[in-house]
């Protein structure tokens, strides 16, 4: 009985003096030239203050409907006292969100799952993708193939995601500058024209889904500008094979910051965008009858290629698919399947209700 409540007490002193002189975490910077290796980056960086695995798709239904999906899991490592011995020192957070575009519904399904690492409750490898959240999961097989699986009151999905194109790094070999100083960046591959089958449950009916996905890998630590407010992203699968994505970082007048993205042609040759060479234009804005946010959810993006100025018309597959995720401390943001003429995948519209905070 002593031992034990010595052992107390030399944890409350040990919690006293890192109160004391707390020693907060030093992040790692991104920096150009570090070469990404697989299947070690497929796993968590647990050093860096953020990072997603990131899904995106289209799937359709036995009776020929489209729907869209996005299964999302975060990992976030809080500035919290180092030297805390407490196993229930919040060190690393994970949350994730699962969300279901049916334009039948009219509005967005999404449920979402919230965990500091540890407990057996959530927990994310280090040495290839291997994310768990209670009953959630993002799991790849030793074949390559990605396992998702997420469910709660509305729906429920159980999916394997299988890629067919090489890893596309994406900036300068994997380093994506995200504004005008050079350590305002993310590490940041793509893994596009990913095939997709499984389940879909809803309430007590399931039936098998086919589909096409995109998934998005992104660690970083200083990712946004002080002026931006939240951004832009577009990731297209374009019908001949090819692969296109954008990004644009706005101020609170709404002008980008920074912009870039790639183009993967269908030939497997790669562009990769200036900040200058991208250009989003709004056609069309839906307004949230829930928070009020305006959102461009029809947009011209305009590029300039080595072949000459190139430009997408990008249409939702319904305008209200917007996700409130500040139940589990997120945000408030815009995330839909879009439509554009040889091709279709994922707009994502952040910062158009309040500043992003990451």
């Amino acid at each position: 009985m002593r031992r034990f409540v010595f052992l107390l007490f030399a944890l409350f002193a040990t919690a006293a003096t890192a109160a004391d002189a707390p020693l907060l975490p030093v992040y790692p910077e991104v920096r150009p030239g570090v070469a990404l290796a697989f299947p070690r980056d497929h796993g968590t960086h647990p050093d860096f203050r953020t990072e997603w695995w990131y899904i995106t798709g289209w799937l359709k239904t036995p009776d020929g409907r489209d729907l869209g999906f996005q299964v999302t899991f975060f990992r976030s490592r809080p500035s919290v006292d180092q030297r805390n011995p407490s196993a229930f020192a919040p060190k690393q957070i994970l949350f994730a969100h699962a969300a279901l575009s049916d334009p039948a519904v009219g509005h967005l399904l999404h449920d979402q799952r919230a965990a500091r690492a540890g407990f057996g409750l959530a927990s994310a490898s280090e040495t290839d993708a291997d994310i768990r959240i209670d009953d959630w999961s993002l799991t790849r097989r030793a074949d390559g193939s990605f396992a998702a699986k997420t469910g709660g009151a509305e729906f429920a999905l159980d999916l394997n995601i299988k890629a067919t194109q090489e890893i596309l790094l994406q900036g300068d070999e994997g380093y994506s500058q995200k504004g005008p100083d050079p350590a305002q960046a993310s590490h940041y591959y793509s893994l596009p024209h990913l095939t997709v089958t499984g389940s879909l449950k809803r309430g007590r009916s399931s039936v098998a889904v086919t589909g096409s996905a995109w998934m998005d890998r992104e660690w970083s630590s200083t990712l946004l500008d002080p002026r931006a407010v939240g951004w832009d992203w577009l990731g297209i699968n374009l019908d001949d094979g090819g692969a296109l994505m954008a990004f644009q970082i706005r101020d609170a007048s709404g002008a980008p910051i920074w912009a870039g993205g790639s183009l993967r042609h269908g030939d497997g040759a790669v562009e990769r965008f200036a900040h200058e060479d991208v250009r989003f234009a709004t056609r069309r804005q839906w307004r949230s009858p829930r928070t009020g946010a305006a959102y461009p959810v029809e947009r011209d993006l305009s590029v300039d290629l080595a072949s000459g100025p190139r430009q997408w018309r990008i249409t939702p597959l319904f305008d209200d698919q917007e996700l409130d995720s500040r139940r589990a401390g997120g945000p408030v943001y815009w995330e839909g399947a879009v439509r554009t003429e040889g091709g279709h995948g994922y707009l994502e519209l952040t910062g158009y209700l309040q500043p992003l905070k990451l």
